[in-house]
């Protein structure tokens, strides 16, 4: 299967990440990509940009090197309700959102809070991906995650940084044959995604493509391998082509 995309990256605005949107692109386009998403930190996250950094988008080409651009935000889970950390007049300028549960924002809970603040999340149309829902520091119910996430129309993501042997998520791989069996069952879409933090690592997807092809994952069920298969997630998607 072809793989033309990747959705989850971050430039220098985020803090920790070390290249910038341009070189990040172009990054992309060396490795064949015909759509590039650049989805850096929302505030709560420390060292990442105001807010003020998701409002201007619009002065961004959405070609770049050949590339089909996309500009979003990783967004950070704030609470049980799925709340995030953009107000909705931002929210509604991305192109996309990931919503993610990270440490440094997110005050851990149950199995049924976690999986509360999740669905939360997927129930919100401004959000269209769930970013790595895979460590075990935050147990989560996957059958309902999946469930949840087939009925809004939301991808879950396999991450490959997650699957990285440094990685500090806990367990991500026995975590994502759990989550990819319940997707299977529920018919839930999936994206994979490098959350590339630097450049050598955009759409470096070898160890996500790796648990896909040991579980014999339906590929219907992918969206990575054409434009048409992402659009209806993503419906802002078709302004830029």
């Amino acid at each position: 299967m072809n793989d033309i995309m990747d959705l989850h990256t971050h430039t220098i605005a985020s803090g920790h990440a070390y290249n910038t949107l341009y070189e990040m692109a172009k990054s992309a386009s060396e490795k064949g990509l015909a759509l590039f998403g650049s989805t850096d930190h929302a505030p709560k996250m420390p060292g990442t940009c105001h807010e003020f950094y998701f409002i201007n988008f619009k002065v961004i080409p959405r070609k770049l090197f050949g590339v089909q651009i996309l500009m979003g935000s990783e967004l950070n889970i704030t609470d049980y309700k799925g709340s995030v950390d953009l107000r909705k007049g931002l929210l509604e300028r991305l192109d996309y959102g990931v919503a993610s549960i990270h440490e440094p924002c997110y005050k851990n809970g149950t199995m049924a809070q976690n999986t509360s603040a999740y669905v939360g999340a997927i129930e919100n149309p401004l959000i269209h991906i769930i970013g790595h829902p895979d460590d075990a520091r935050f147990p989560i119910d996957y059958d309902t995650l999946a469930a949840a996430a087939a009925e809004n129309h939301t991808l879950l993501e396999v991450n490959a940084s997650s699957l990285h042997p440094f990685s500090g998520r806990k367990n991500a791989r026995d975590n994502y044959l759990i989550m990819l069996e319940r997707c299977r069952h529920y018919k839930t879409h999936i994206v994979i995604n490098s959350d590339a933090h630097v450049e050598a690592d955009v759409g470096n997807h070898k160890r996500a493509w790796d648990l896909i092809e040991e579980v014999d994952f339906p590929r219907e069920l992918i969206v990575n391998g054409s434009i048409d298969h992402i659009l209806p997630f993503i419906p802002k998607l078709e302004a830029y082509l």
